[in-house]
C-alpha cells in the first residue's frame, strides 16, 4: 500500500503577523493522520499571487495531497482561486450547482446577493465543486497528473465542515489509506520523566507496529498509542492487549481514554456513586467550579459555589473560625480544612472541595511564596488536604489548581 504525503499550506497575512492563530492546520494534519496519511510540511505564506504558485510549485514536488485554506472570500484581496486558475491555466466558470446554493443562502438570510456574491460561484474549470454548507465560498478539488489539490475557506466553521462531510471520505477512497488506529490514555499526577522510567519495561516490549508518544499539556499527559495495517479488529485487539497491561502498571494516573477530559470524567463518577458536589473557592476565583459546570448534564451533581476570595466571606459564608485566620493565615491547611467543613454543610452536599493559595505574581512571602496552594476534600466521613508548590505564574497556578484538586476527588472516590 502507497505511503501518502500531505502537504498543508495556510494562505493569509493574519496567520503570519499573529493576529490569528492558526488551528486550521493542525486540526486538518491531526484528521488527515487519522485516515493514515502523513503530513510532512506545513507552510503559513502571505496573500500574494507569487506565494501562492511559488508554495504550489514546491508542494507538487513533495507531495501526494496539497491543501490550502484562507483566500476564497468575495473581497478583492482574495486572490486564491484566481491564482489557482492561472496556476493550472484553467479559466473561471460558473459553477450552477454553487450559484443556485448561494441564492438560497441569501434568500434564507433575507439578505441581497451582490455581484461579488455571485462571483464565487465562479470556480476553475478544471475543478470539481465541493459544497460549503456554513458559508458562501465553495471548496475546490482538482487532480493534475498524481497529485490532488484542496482549496478551502479559511473560516474554521467552515472548513472543517467541508473536510468532515465531504473530503475526508473522498481522500480516503482515493487514496485507498490504510486503517490507522490511535488510543489516548491520559495521565494525571505524574511527570512526564517518572512516567517514562514507570513503563520503561512494557514501552521496550511493545511490537514494532505499535507506536507510543507522550503528549504532555499543563498538569498532565497523554499517552497516544498507534497502529497502522490493514485489519481493523486485529489492530484494536492488539492495542487493547496492551492497554490491559499498561492499566496494571499505572492505575492510579489513569483517569480517562481517549476523549474523556478530567471534568468529564469527575462528572461521569459522581453521577454514577449518585453524589453532588460544590466548590469553596479562593485563589481560583471559581475557575473550579467552571471547569465542572463546562459538563453538559452536570447540574445532576454540582450544587454551587462560594468564592470566598476575602477573609470576610470565608468567616461569614463558609465559618471559617478568626483564630484559625489570625494564627495560621488564609493560605494554610488548617483554613481550607474549615472552608471544605463549612461549604459541605452551607450547601449540603456530599462533597466539598476548597483550595487557598497565593496565585501571584505579587503575595508571596518566603515562608510561603508564589505558588503555594493549600486544597481539600471534605466528606461525612473525612478530610483529606494536600499542599501544592506550584509555580511563578499565575494563570499557570490558577488552572494547576484545578486539575490538582478535582483529581483529588477522583482519586478518593475512584482508588486504584
Amino acid at each position: 500500500m502507497k505511503k501518502v504525503i500531505a502537504e498543508i499550506i495556510s494562505i493569509g497575512d493574519e496567520l503570519l503577523n499573529g493576529q490569528t492563530i492558526n488551528t486550521n492546520a493542525s486540526w486538518i494534519a491531526f484528521e488527515l493522520d487519522a485516515i493514515g496519511i502523513k503530513t510532512n510540511r506545513i507552510v503559513t505564506i502571505s496573500d500574494t499571487k507569487e506565494a501562492i504558485k511559488l508554495s504550489l510549485v514546491n508542494a507538487t514536488k513533495r507531495a501526494d495531497l496539497v491543501i490550502l485554506t484562507g483566500g476564497l472570500g468575495p473581497t478583492k484581496d482574495d486572490i486564491t482561486k484566481k491564482t489557482i486558475a492561472d496556476f493550472f491555466n484553467s479559466p473561471l466558470v460558473q459553477n450552477k450547482a454553487h450559484l443556485e446554493a448561494l441564492t438560497q443562502f441569501f434568500f434564507l438570510k433575507g439578505r441581497e446577493m451582490n455581484e461579488l456574491n455571485k462571483a464565487q460561484a465562479d470556480i476553475p474549470l478544471c475543478a470539481k465543486r465541493i459544497p460549503n454548507d456554513n458559508g458562501t465560498a465553495p471548496g475546490m478539488w482538482i487532480e493534475d497528473s498524481d497529485t490532488i489539490y484542496i482549496s478551502m475557506a479559511g473560516v474554521p466553521r467552515e472548513m472543517k465542515l467541508m473536510m468532515t462531510t465531504y473530503l475526508l471520505p473522498q481522500i480516503a477512497s482515493y487514496f485507498n489509506t490504510p486503517i490507522i488506529k490511535h488510543h489516548f490514555t491520559h495521565i494525571i499526577g505524574i511527570g512526564e520523566s517518572d512516567l517514562s522510567l514507570l513503563i520503561e519495561d512494557w514501552e521496550n516490549q511493545l511490537p514494532s507496529h505499535l507506536k507510543l508518544a507522550y503528549l504532555p499539556s499543563l498538569g498532565w499527559i497523554k499517552l497516544r498509542l498507534s497502529a497502522l495495517g490493514d485489519d481493523q479488529k486485529k489492530i484494536e485487539l492488539e492495542i487493547e492487549e496492551q492497554l490491559v497491561k499498561l492499566r496494571k502498571i499505572i492505575p492510579q494516573y489513569i483517569f480517562s481514554e481517549n476523549k474523556e477530559t478530567l471534568e468529564v470524567a469527575l462528572g461521569r463518577i459522581l453521577k454514577e456513586k449518585k453524589l453532588t458536589i460544590g466548590t469553596a473557592e479562593s485563589c481560583t476565583g471559581g475557575y473550579i467550579a467552571h471547569q465542572i459546570t463546562s459538563v453538559p448534564g452536570s447540574s445532576a451533581y454540582f450544587k454551587g459555589s462560594v468564592i470566598s476570595y476575602s477573609n470576610e466571606i470565608k468567616l461569614s459564608e463558609l465559618n471559617v473560625k478568626q483564630t484559625t485566620l489570625n494564627e495560621y493565615g488564609a493560605v494554610s491547611e488548617q483554613t481550607v480544612k474549615e472552608m471544605a467543613e463549612g461549604l459541605r454543610n452551607k450547601l449540603n452536599v456530599d462533597i466539598a472541595i476548597a483550595c487557598s493559595g497565593i496565585a501571584g505574581p505579587d503575595g508571596g512571602t518566603e515562608e510561603k511564596p508564589v505558588g503555594t496552594v493549600w486544597i481539600a476534600y471534605a466528606d461525612k466521613s473525612q478530610t483529606i488536604t494536600k499542599l501544592l508548590q506550584l509555580s511563578s505564574d499565575r494563570l499557570t497556578n490558577i488552572e494547576l489548581t484545578s486539575l490538582s484538586t478535582m483529581n483529588l476527588v477522583r482519586k478518593t472516590l475512584s482508588p486504584a
